[in-house]
């Protein structure tokens, strides 16, 4: 057998060995793979035989790995996973392919898509396929190809391109501020402050920069900015919110202005990819299409 031949397993082979390895049994593997308990136990024997190497101690009706299987099932069972995402990007969107991309939810919600439908216009054959995270993640060990990310450009094994930075305003119900008259930062101080989680310190960098010393300020707590924003427009108290995700509510006048003091931090969105998915072209053009529309007001 020559070296590139015993480098290859067959598929069947491979398939048959991960599922053995993930499920500690022949058995359950053939039932999985609709086969009979003889035909894994086969292509486990085939492939050891190729590799030259036990993958399996078989005791019995089961079988545990070896530190050399061990090590093997992860390899290969991280390669079937990036050929059975391939497959699907291809039979997804055959033309343009499948654009796996994190987003940050009302970030997603309020600003992304409303503005999609011009990607879609220029690039129809591109399908996106959208997950929400919080939080930066291990992209080896996601299967997305790119992540809209707020704060630092410091994503470890990232490229991370800046789109735009964040201005945040205290707002509120015109009926909230017509009961609570604010004439300077002070004012906020004694009034119910509603937080978001994904802020935690975004009352108390604004008081700083209206030079008054750090004020926690009683008043709810919310995961994400939606549920914030609706909150405040309830007239549960003075929210801290970025203007771009509030536009609607500022157009329609369901949120005002608690202070005409906008802050602007350190912080910024970033679109954020592994280097080696620079070249990916469904990523390509929504990089190119969304690094300009972040540009535009």
């Amino acid at each position: 057998m020559s070296l590139q031949r015993r480098l290859l397993p067959s598929m069947s082979a491979l398939t048959a060995f991960e599922a053995a390895a993930r499920t500690g049994s022949f058995t359950v593997a053939a039932r999985e793979l609709s086969l009979t308990q003889g035909a894994i136990s086969r292509q486990v024997k085939a492939l050891e035989e190729q590799l030259g190497c036990p993958l399996f101690v078989r005791q019995g009706l089961r079988v545990t790995l070896t530190p050399a299987g061990t090590a093997y099932a992860e390899e290969v069972r991280g390669a079937l996973h990036r050929i059975r995402s391939a497959s699907l990007r291809v039979i997804g969107a055959p033309r343009g392919g499948v654009l796996k991309l994190a987003i940050l939810p009302t970030f997603g919600t309020r600003w992304l898509v409303p503005r999609l439908p011009a990607f879609q216009r220029a690039n129809p054959e591109i399908i996106i396929h959208f997950s929400t995270k919080l939080a930066p993640f291990d992209f080896s060990t996601e299967d997305l190809d790119a992540a809209i990310h707020f704060g630092e450009p410091n994503w470890p094994g990232a490229v991370c391109d800046r789109l735009m930075d964040e201005e945040v305003l205290p707002v509120c119900a015109p009926a909230f501020l017509a009961a609570h008259p604010v004439a300077t930062p002070a004012d906020l101080a004694a009034l119910p402050l509603l937080h978001t989680t994904t802020r935690p310190d975004a009352w108390a960098e604004w008081f700083v920069a209206q030079g008054i010393e750090s004020v926690e300020g009683a008043g709810m707590h919310f995961e994400q900015f939606a549920t914030t924003a609706q909150a405040a427009a309830a007239g549960l108290g003075v929210a801290m919110l970025p203007t771009l995700l509030v536009e609607a509510e500022l157009r329609l006048g369901d949120l005002v202005p608690a202070l005409e003091r906008p802050h602007r931090g350190s912080r910024a969105y970033y679109l954020v990819h592994p280097s080696d998915r620079g070249g990916y072209p469904p990523f390509a053009a929504f990089r190119q299409w969304l690094l300009a529309a972040a540009q535009r007001p």
